[in-house]
């Protein structure tokens, strides 16, 4: 099996010019980016850019299940006019961090008596377990709320109920077979994807988030000048961390619900009013003031998941709950640290399997499978995720254990992996996630037939479909067409992500100027482009530096326009995500 470079570009329907002169306050390229994207209307098109943050965060409670909200809003009063001690049990990434410490700290504003509790990744794994419910009870427990985990824990909330629990399970992943059930032994169900029609895609911290709304609301409402020791609640507060676990976890950013909470969570992520993203953000070299959603994606993201992955996922708790600025520069160091270790490891981890797929010379494998008992847990995601984005399969990386393994499993648009692994339940331990991202536990006697059954499934559904990446590309422009102005434009499809990507675009053509390999290992590329006419444009292609040993004098572009900053210097720049020789891209 043999890695792919090239990408079939996915080119768009060219709008008429009198199409897109509907599109009024955008220029044409704008607006023929927000046609691709499927605002054919101009007024949805307008509404999405230009939406109303504060007044439709403000309705997003009532798009959830009323009847469990109101039933999970009056357990948790009572529990804290009781004085009853509640946990509130997270999961060890970036969402579940993030979920702990905003419905952990909105529970605190109200006066709760609350404590975290975040599962060790390798000592108890993923979501709820019964040694930790009883030992919770045992430690006077009485009210127990799940954050980003929790709808696929069917016995073991029976066992915590029959510990003497009340748990009302937040979660906003895939919903199982066994609903009903949860919802007769658990005390209330929250999951945006239960009874609605057009549910909302919310993270487990955008659940959290409503549901910490919803109690403030209804506090103030019955003791409207009640205040905590900086002034009056605000759920806004906690947007900074909405944002965080939104954009971490992946969540669709074309969907407005997200669009709106990431957006006002980043205003106030920028104030810089949490002294440990504060502290987060110095250790990485970030400017204050200037965290995108890209920061959070590949700076603050990478740096909390990074304490579950390979040590406790409560340092980046503590990080992100510190009072004190002392207390923030030593988790952000921590962090930092492991951040850095954890992308050694992975990259170890990642080449093992790379030399084993070269040595199988198989590359009708549908699936990527690999296993090994030096393999890291905490980093076998990002070790699938970066195979299946390589090779363009499916991939199962599993870390061996001496009786049960655990694996992380990434996959492409074609297969469903947790459908695929819904057909496993028989052999598996426990299991869940999304179409894309999944991990489960399995007995280590079932894995030689568990892999039979995967790579049947896979050669299934995949039978017949050439699988190559593809690159959607917006809008094919002219060299005449970028500027300054329309980097600053294109601003206004803030916050990027997935589902709603920094723009790629495609200029045909051009004359390679200049060509080199930069950065470690010459795995990056240089470039600067001309065309007859028009000042030449500068050019980083990140990952492409094998193009250097034979760059034709004419290739096409596909890029993100940005504008570089270098000593004080600002110049356009075409960010490459792929290149094809020139008049091959069609």
């Amino acid at each position: 099996m043999v890695s792919t470079l090239a990408k079939r570009w996915i080119m768009p329907t060219a709008s008429p010019t009198d199409f897109l002169r509907r599109y009024r306050g955008l220029s044409p390229i704008l607006a023929q980016v927000m046609v691709k994207r499927g605002f054919e209307d101009p007024n949805e098109a307008h509404r999405f850019i230009y939406a109303n943050d504060d007044q439709n965060i403000a309705f997003l409670p009532k798009s959830i299940n009323k009847k469990h909200l109101d039933k999970a809003v009056g357990r948790i009063r009572y529990a804290i006019r009781q004085g009853e001690r509640i946990a509130v049990y997270g999961d060890f990434d970036a969402d579940g961090v993030t979920s702990t410490t905003l419905l952990t700290q909105a529970l605190k504003m109200l006066g709760a008596n609350v404590r975290p509790y975040i599962p060790h990744r390798i000592d108890e794994g993923y979501g709820l377990n019964t040694p930790a419910l009883r030992e919770l009870a045992k430690q006077g427990i009485r009210l127990v709320i799940t954050v980003d985990c929790g709808i696929r824990s069917l016995e073991e909330v029976k066992e915590g109920k029959a510990a003497g629990l009340d748990i009302i399970v937040t979660d906003h992943h895939s919903i199982g077979s066994d609903i009903e059930l949860l919802r007769q032994e658990a005390y209330a169900v929250i999951n945006p994807k239960q009874d609605e029609d057009n549910p909302l895609m919310l993270a487990g911290v955008g659940v959290a988030y409503l549901l910490a709304q919803t109690l403030f609301k209804v506090h103030q409402a019955n003791t409207p000048r009640s205040k905590n020791g900086n002034g009056y609640l605000r759920a806004e507060d906690l947007l900074d961390l909405v944002a965080i676990g939104t954009v971490a976890d992946l969540m669709p950013l074309n969907r407005l619900e997200n669009r709106l909470l990431v957006r006002r969570g980043l205003a106030i992520l920028n104030q810089s009013k949490r002294m440990g993203l504060r502290a987060l953000l110095e250790v990485a070299g970030v400017q204050p003031g200037s965290a995108t959603a890209q920061t959070i994606g590949f700076t603050l993201g990478p740096r909390i998941n990074a304490a579950g992955r390979l040590d406790n996922a409560m340092v980046a708790y503590e990080l992100l709950a510190a009072n004190t600025p002392e207390i923030a520069q030593e988790y952000a160091e921590k962090l930092q640290a492991l951040n850095i270790k954890r992308q050694d490891i992975t990259r170890a981890a990642q080449e093992t399997i790379k030399l084993r797929l070269e040595t199988e010379h198989d590359p009708s494998l549908p699936m990527i499978f690999a296993s090994d008992s030096s393999f890291e847990p905490g980093i076998v995601g990002l070790v699938a995720g970066r195979l299946t984005e390589e090779y363009f399969r499916p991939a199962v990386i599993m870390e061996e254990g001496e009786t049960e393994s655990r694996a992380s499993c990434r996959s492409i648009p074609q297969f469903d992996i947790t459908n695929a692994l819904d057909q496993c339940a028989d052999l598996l331990v426990r299991h869940g996630g999304h179409a894309l991202a999944a991990g489960f536990t399995v007995v280590n006697e079932n894995i030689p037939a568990l892999r039979e059954r995967l790579m049947g499934i896979a050669q299934q559904t995949l039978q017949g479909q050439t699988l190559i990446p593809t690159l959607d590309i917006d809008a094919e422009v002219q060299m005449r067409d970028l500027s300054a102005h329309l980097v600053k434009e294109l601003h206004l499809l803030e916050p990027c992500g997935n589902s709603n990507p920094v723009p790629v675009f495609a200029l045909r053509d051009v004359i390679v100027e200049e060509s080199r390999t930069v950065g470690k290992d010459a795995r990056h590329l240089k470039l600067r482009v001309s065309k007859s006419g028009y000042p030449p444009l500068d050019a980083i292609a990140f990952g492409l530096g094998e193009w250097a040993d034979h760059m034709p004098d004419c290739i096409d572009i596909a890029f993100q326009l940005e504008i570089n900053e270098w000593n004080g210097r600002q110049t356009l720049q075409a960010n490459v995500q792929d290149i094809h020789p020139a008049g091959t891209s069609d």
